[in-house]
């Protein structure tokens, strides 16, 4: 079958999945304590909302399917040497959507509060609509950590640049992704370059995209910025956002910001609640920054 999994699908047999081999156990978080879930279609991770089952089942076909085509999903951006000096970098690495050859790449990170990668909620999605689109975009599995986190972003960041031709991804105008803890470390490589976390001197993206993350540190650098978040998150306030984005936009830089009624923290793309179809807007946005880098 093409589509094998389904709602009822138990998250141990993805895991355990020959075809997905041995990073099928990374597509949900290592720590199965923050997700204590049975089943593909009551799948919950701390600290999230609105979970879309459907959703979480295309992912995980998406990724059977392209593995049983003999694609690449998967890659480890650590060498074997060092996995074995740091053997918490062996639940590190990229899921590859893979849109157009030479078109623009995207990292999303996603959130878990550095304890944990939500990435079925926070960066699988946003990956799998931005390949749809035809980008090239990446789910980053980090180690839990704010530093770790950053060290494997930018890392994860220097492996895109040095296998660009191989993975067949633009770098001009890259963007990186973020939600909650993800956000934070979007707006920390943003800010600061990747050099600044120990990886290579390498351009700074052309557009930082975050979510629902209290984030208010910035300099005077920091790339184009957009951000939304829900007015009833208990975790990121969404009045601290509003002024982070306040001060870059008086600083003359690009900067889109939306705030949603009702919604708590941790929507993910928001389908079917009043922020559905944000990643859209903030598509646009990363392309209206493509458009000033050619002029």
């Amino acid at each position: 079958m093409d589509e094998p999994y389904t709602v009822d699908t138990k998250i141990s047999e993805v895991i355990s999945d020959p075809v997905l081999g041995e990073y099928g156990r990374l597509i949900f978080p290592v720590d199965r304590g923050s997700c204590s879930s049975d089943t593909l279609g009551d799948l919950r991770l701390a600290w999230y909302s609105d979970t879309d089952p459907d959703k979480t089942v295309e992912i995980a076909n998406y990724l059977r399917a392209r593995a049983a085509a003999g694609q690449t999903v998967f890659y480890d951006i650590y060498t074997d040497e060092e996995k074995a000096d740091d053997p918490a970098k062996e639940d590190t690495g990229l899921f590859f959507f893979k849109g157009k050859a030479g078109a623009p790449f995207a990292v999303c990170n996603a959130g878990g509060g550095f304890a944990y990668v939500g990435a079925m909620q926070d960066s699988f999605p946003h990956a799998l609509e931005l390949s749809k689109k035809g980008y090239n975009a990446f789910a980053l599995i980090y180690r839990p950590g704010a530093q770790t986190a950053c060290e494997d972003l930018d890392r994860a960041i220097s492996f895109i640049f040095e296998n660009a031709d191989r993975l067949e991804a633009g770098t001009d105008c890259y963007s990186l992704w973020g939600g909650s803890a993800g956000g934070r470390m979007a707006a920390w490589l943003g800010s600061y370059g990747p050099a600044a976390f120990g990886g290579d001197v390498l351009p700074r993206p052309g557009a930082v995209i975050m979510q629902y993350t209290g984030h208010s540190e910035y300099t005077g650098n920091d790339p184009p910025t957009y951000a939304c978040v829900g007015e009833e998150d208990w975790i990121a306030n969404w009045r601290v956002m509003e002024r982070r984005l306040r001060r870059l936009s008086s600083l003359g830089i690009a900067t889109e910001f939306h705030h949603y009624p009702g919604l708590s923290h941790g929507f993910g793309l928001g389908t079917g609640t009043v922020a559905e179809g944000w990643i859209d807007e903030a598509m646009d946005f990363w392309e209206a920054q493509m458009d000033n880098d050619r002029k």
